[in-house]
């Protein structure tokens, strides 16, 4: 019976949430339903309002609706992996990972200064300025105890920093577009709307090695099991479908789920932040701030660096490596006619990457500044 009075509490307090994702979506942001979603949620978790029937102790709702919205966010992951996608990275390999190293690197750079000059912890200074979206960044700093508040934050300022600079930068330095670069909106996904039997039969085929992956990972304690798992899982099924076919196989997945995680990981995420966590935000805008614009020209320029020796196009080459995630530089490169397939690849194996090494990188470092700082508390105590 608690049961299914909590499930309900929280469907209420995700419905409520969903009217700020509705509302942010209808300005054609790709990424609107999760942020409007997560601004609601956070207001309500704060103010608690008596008619959400959230108990004052409750810390947020259920995170099964993170796990899900993981999910369905790596599974959209894991369809973007296709044949395509591994072709091109063949022909550049070299050059895009030197550049994916580099951005991590740079990150980290970013994510030091923002430790080193705001009042934040360095978990959630270096989680925050990871380059791996909206999206995923936020649910990892839940499951590395990291401050999602902060987190979210400079994720999101990012975001919209490469969202209104990079395509007017590109545009005005790069006015003679490359029209054999240009590529149709079905390259972004091996993903389709139209409801047959094949298609709908390998959605199902999809999820099941989704779940099982997602179950293989938990017991062998990946980091963000639910997305990792599930967007590895997928990936593998697809090529291995592919490989076998000689072709994509198509899945039936409407642009709604996109949605749909969005407005599950903004609810959930939303719901377990209070007060007390966003204490010397303003510090940490000017410097989160800084250390963004200061990642995004970086990039911008070794981007250059890599359409001059390689032959990519300007326009593919910056919104490939521009930090600002899948979806949001996918829609801008449809807009630029740009290779949308190689900008596509490009944000993916990065996200991948991200979400599979930094993690355990991040503990280690929580590591050691925990013993670094127990040694410096003991030594100042035996010398008092």
């Amino acid at each position: 019976m608690k049961k299914d009075e909590n499930l309900l509490k929280d469907l209420w307090f995700i419905a409520i949430s969903t009217a700020g994702g509705f509302i942010l979506s209808l300005t054609g942001m790709s990424i609107g339903w999760m942020i409007g979603t997560l601004i609601v949620a956070c207001c309500l978790a704060m103010i608690r309002p008596a008619w959400l029937m959230m108990a004052p102790d409750q810390k947020g709702i259920s995170r099964r609706w993170l796990a899900l919205g993981q999910m369905i966010l790596g599974i959209e992951l894991g369809q973007k992996l296709n044949l395509s996608v591994l072709s091109v990275l063949k022909d550049h390999w070299f050059s895009v990972g030197v550049m994916l190293i580099l951005s991590i690197l740079l990150a980290l750079l970013s994510g030091y200064v923002l430790w080193r000059f705001s009042k934040t912890d360095m978990m959630t200074s270096f989680v925050g300025t990871a380059p791996g979206g909206l999206s995923a960044m936020p649910s990892i700093a839940q499951e590395v105890g990291a401050n999602t508040a902060i987190v979210s934050l400079v994720q999101m300022m990012r975001v919209l920093l490469v969202v209104l600079s990079i395509p007017f930068l590109v545009i005005l330095i790069y006015t003679k577009q490359d029209s054999s670069a240009s590529a149709a909106a079905e390259t972004l996904s091996s993903a389709t709307a139209d409801f047959r039997l094949a298609p709908v039969l390998w959605t199902a085929v999809l999820i099941l090695a989704a779940w099982g992956a997602c179950k293989a990972a938990k017991r062998l304690k990946f980091p963000a099991p639910w997305l990792l798992g599930s967007m590895l899982g997928v990936a593998l099924v697809h090529v291995g479908g592919a490989a076998v076919t000689g072709h994509d196989m198509m899945a039936w997945w409407p642009s709604q789920a996109n949605h749909v995680s969005q407005v599950f990981l903004g609810a959930t995420i939303g719901s377990k932040m209070y007060k007390s966590m966003f204490s010397g935000v303003t510090r940490v805008i000017i410097v989160g701030f800084v250390s963004s614009v200061g990642l995004i020209a970086a990039m911008f320029l070794s981007a250059l660096i890599v359409s001059k020796l390689t032959g990519i196009s300007l326009i593919t080459s910056v919104l490939a490596f521009a930090p600002g995630g899948i979806a949001e530089m996918a829609t801008t490169s449809v807009t630029l006619h740009a290779d949308s397939t190689f900008v596509v690849a490009v944000q993916v194996i990065r996200v991948i990457l991200v979400i599979a090494l930094l993690p355990p990188f991040y503990r280690l470092l929580h590591h050691l500044h925990g013993e670094k700082k127990d040694k410096e508390s003991s030594i100042s105590g035996s010398n008092a």
